[in-house]
């Protein structure tokens, strides 16, 4: 089956979940009106000693793809697959509640592939952290190809479900208990996921309070200018039967179907151009509608970025006699990419924020990027809980320096970095990958290649140009292409103390015309390093730099970083625009080439 623009990412959230009772209503034929759905199955798998072990909230789905459920793509449409997500989470919430559950919030989705009529689509939900009232269900969702069975997964997604008890009783889950290695990784994944949605809301305000918005100085290939007001969107809509479920709730859905319509119109009038839909952030439900309401659906552009933008979306509801009481009941940020022929995200216009309202929005857009990244990241990076740092000795020094050298170069090689954003001569690249955040920031001096690699090499005097470090120490001379320094940094730790690093540097020159320069770094644990109260160690798993010749006069110097816990604040700050470190070093280190490139030359004579 051929991939249809496989970089291509599209996003969703969950509207509000059902009772027990859908399991028939969802073959009635109001609902399978509502659902423009092809006949399907929702079958959760049953447990035998024969298969092994298998989670009792599992709830698995099958959809095949029919014309009627695309867009103007011919792709599954997002409003309709949410019917289906939804469907298969809530009853997940629900075969371990006991009782009906609603959906309170959903986590960022990301979508890797999109899906085609004639593919069938697999959705697999289950419970994965049981807290009092609230439980956390992680939804799996892949799609196949009849034709040759070959399945690709789409993304995985985490949605909060509250359990609604007769009043005024209020419904206490029990327990789940974590049986298989994957289980305990998700249940003990859950609490950190729990503990950063609590805090988001006071994150923002911490972000704004102490990263002021940088926005002066963007250089865009684009520089057209867009009034947010421009983008603007307002629609209402009448809730009828078909878009309610049993209990004349209005079906999540559907909402999210109308949201999503009225985005795509606000993202459009910023671009002209037909916007792809890549992620909604931390969507939240405030409270119901019913049969007989309005709905107002309000969207603009909040923030365009060089080559997304973030729209956001907001529901009200009100009765035909109340329009001036109206309810807030959905929320959400959806972001937008404009993807050219190659599938390739394009450079998008400056987009001018409105006084007051407009620019606290456009601030607040930058602060949940950083956040968004973060979740993304830190996430990944607890989810090994493995020690990125490796043990030194002789015997396997081969080894950990040659890995360490091609890590860097495999990290060069990868072909999806995104250019997002470009000040002066200094571009920082970033490459979202499901495990790993990486950046790449790049510039082109007037001087030697080879001059640059002596200079970025010697880590003795890195302190001269980059302001995160205090000190360099050589403490063991392996070759001479590869040493061990003890670094210690300015960054402070989550434990409020300076951070310090074992590094293995190694440093290689080109074997044959094209290659680049490279220096190579990663953490190693030595016996005579060992970690120090009044520090926190902490650990680089892939870095370093890459020097170009491109002309006679000119070099291009790339640096490289695979983010780690311990970092990635930092790196998603500088991504969101929150600050602009990357950018002064990297002035701070061009200066330190040209002051000492005639050193170098001298000591280049001399060899």
């Amino acid at each position: 089956m051929p991939h249809k623009n496989t970089s291509r990412k599209h996003g969703w959230f969950w509207g509000k979940g059902r009772s027990e009772l859908l399991r028939a209503c969802i073959w009635s034929p109001a609902a399978a009106a509502a659902a423009t759905s092809a006949p399907s199955e929702v079958e959760p798998q049953p447990r035998s000693a024969m298969e092994g072990h298998r989670n009792a909230t599992e709830v698995q789905m099958s959809q095949l793809v029919l014309p009627c459920h695309t867009n103007h793509r011919g792709e599954l449409s997002i409003g309709q697959l949410l019917k289906w997500v939804d469907t298969a989470a809530c009853l997940s919430a629900e075969r371990h509640a006991g009782c009906p559950c609603v959906t309170a919030s959903v986590d960022d989705i990301y979508f890797e592939h999109t899906i085609s009529v004639g593919q069938v689509v697999n959705i697999k939900a289950k419970v994965n952290r049981a807290f009092n009232s609230s439980m956390e269900v992680g939804v799996q969702v892949s799609y196949e190809d009849l034709c040759n069975g070959k399945q690709w997964n789409v993304c995985k997604a985490h949605a909060t479900f509250v359990a609604q008890g007769k009043p005024p009783a209020k419904i206490k889950l029990k327990p789940l208990v974590p049986q298989t290695e994957e289980e305990k990784i998700e249940y003990g994944i859950a609490a950190e996921r729990r503990r950063m949605r609590l805090a988001h809301t006071d994150t923002i305000k911490d972000l704004l309070t102490n990263s002021p918005v940088q926005s002066e100085g963007e250089n865009r290939e684009c520089n057209t200018v867009v009034p947010a007001e421009k983008t603007r969107v307002e629609s209402v809509e009448l809730i009828l039967p078909p878009h309610a479920n049993h209990q004349g709730n209005t079906f999540g859905g559907q909402i999210m179907a109308w949201m999503e319509n009225v985005a795509t119109i606000a993202a459009s009038r910023l671009c002209h151009a037909h916007p792809t839909l890549k992620t909604i952030e931390m969507f939240h439900f405030r409270g119901p509608s019913q049969v007989g309401d309005r709905l107002l659906f309000k969207a603009i552009v909040n923030n365009a970025f060089k080559n997304s933008m973030e729209v956001g979306v907001c529901v009200e509801a009100y009765g035909h006699e109340m329009e001036v009481s109206r309810r807030h009941i959905n929320s959400a940020f959806m972001t937008f990419v404009v993807l050219d022929g190659d599938g390739q995200p394009c450079t998008l216009p400056i987009l001018q924020p409105e006084p007051g309202d407009g620019e606290r929005r456009l601030k607040e857009a930058s602060a949940r990027k950083k956040i968004r990244l973060d979740r993304k990241y830190v996430i990944s990076c607890k989810h090994t809980e493995v020690p990125l740092s490796v043990p030194w000795d002789q015997s396997n020094k081969v080894y950990l320096s040659y890995n360490n050298v091609s890590a860097l170069k495999t990290l060069v090689a990868k072909t999806n970095w995104v250019l997002a954003s470009e000040r002066d001569k200094v571009k920082m690249y970033t490459l979202e990958e499901d495990t790993f955040l990486s950046i790449r920031i790049q510039m082109t001096t007037c001087i030697d290649a080879k001059q640059a690699f002596l200079l970025l090499s010697d880590m003795g005097h890195r302190h001269e140009w980059d302001e995160h470090y205090v000190c360099a120490e050589l403490v063991q001379q392996v070759d001479k292409d590869d040493m061990i320094y003890h670094v210690i940094s300015r960054t402070i730790s989550e434990e409020n103390k300076p951070q310090d690093f074992v590094i293995l540097a190694s440093q290689r020159e080109p074997c044959s015309k094209g290659d680049p320069y490279v220096v190579a770094f990663r953490s190693v644990t030595l016996p005579t390093q060992p970690a120090v109260p009044e520090y926190t160690r902490g650990e680089i798993l892939c870095s370093g730099f890459c020097i170009w010749q491109e002309t006679e006069e000119l070099t291009k110097v790339s640096y490289y970083n695979q983010a780690t816990p311990g970092v990635l604040a930092y790196i998603t700050r500088n991504i969101a625009g929150l600050s602009l470190s990357f950018h002064s070093t990297f002035q701070a280190c061009e200066q330190f080439l040209q002051k000492h490139k005639d050193d170098v030359s001298i000591r280049l004579q001399n060899l």
